[in-house]
């Protein structure tokens, strides 16, 4: 049944914030949720640095999903645009998701404070219960819910898929009637450019350690669309500092060429079409704090 088939009185619809500290799953459970992948993921933490918008269309509501970056204490100015779109996500949302590592459970008391003042449901989700027995999560269930400051309390596993079905249910219980904010077929306002620069960046975070993931951004140069031919996609990489550029690149070139092949397979795979992919390492001294830049790489609207 769609969801212009029953009355627009009996629909619901709204924004889902969800926050957290950094790699507690957030994005993970974004993906399980739509069942597909919009929302690059890796081991290393920080690895989101926009506010990535996933929408959930069911034929009774519609849930549109705001996938933050992690809350951290921001050393220099991008990190302090991603803790501003944490807040603005509050800001924006009917109901918040607070996630937590369910075998370290640490909930940031200022943020359930500021979700609580924007007078909104708020859950708290303990995330990664593959990793434990089901009995140990009850002590810590318990103690959070002595507390009573969440609505509702949700174990799940968003790696396995664990819960999601329950966490979907109760999400529609607590959003408001409202019409569908966009069409059933869309999953994500994104445009398709956003979603090749993140997959770039998802193999840089994979395949470089310390602290090259934290200083590259990646700009889609050129985006061509062929019918006949492969689609010719061209990316500037962005270093922090020129002597970064050797590090990713690689002797001849072999570790930018690695990492080409890497981010054309999944570009084709999210795409569902070739593409020539190339790319190109440039530095830019100092670019995140940068207010030009951190725009200009859109971080900054």
């Amino acid at each position: 049944m769609k969801a212009e088939s029953i009355p627009k009185e009996q629909y619901k619809a709204g924004y889902v914030a969800l926050v957290g500290k950094p790699n507690v799953g957030k994005s993970t459970l974004l993906n399980a949720l739509l069942g597909q992948k919009i929302s690059i993921t890796t081991p290393k933490p920080q690895t989101t640095r926009h506010r990535i918008l996933g929408i959930l269309s069911r034929h009774s509501f519609q849930a549109i999903f705001l996938d933050t970056p992690g809350l951290i204490d921001p050393r220099y100015k991008l990190q302090q645009i991603m803790v501003e779109k944490i807040h603005l996500a509050v800001a924006d949302a009917d109901v918040a998701i607070l996630i937590t590592d369910v075998t370290y459970p640490d909930v940031p008391e200022a943020l359930v404070e500021e979700i609580k003042k924007q007078n909104i449901p708020c859950f708290l989700l303990l995330n990664k219960c593959d990793l434990i027995n089901r009995n140990e999560a009850l002590p810590v269930i318990e103690s959070f819910n002595e507390k009573k400051i969440f609505d509702e309390i949700i174990p799940i596993s968003a790696l396995k898929a664990e819960g999601i079905d329950e966490l979907e249910k109760t999400i529609e219980k607590y959003l408001p009637y409202h019409p569908p904010y966009y069409p059933p077929d869309i999953v994500s306002e994104h445009p398709e450019r956003f979603f090749v620069a993140e997959l770039i960046r998802e193999q840089i975070f994979l395949r470089y350690s310390q602290e090259i993931p934290y200083s590259t951004s990646v700009q889609i140069t050129e985006f061509k669309e062929q019918e006949e031919k492969k689609d010719v996609i061209r990316a500037e990489i962005i270093v922090d500092r020129e002597s970064q550029k050797p590090i990713l690149i690689g002797k001849g070139g072999k570790k930018l060429k690695e990492l080409g092949i890497a981010a054309r397979e999944q570009i084709e795979l999210f795409l569902d079409r070739p593409v020539f992919l190339e790319l190109f390492v440039k530095s830019r001294d100092k670019w995140r704090d940068d207010e030009q830049w951190l725009k200009r790489l859109g971080y900054r609207d």
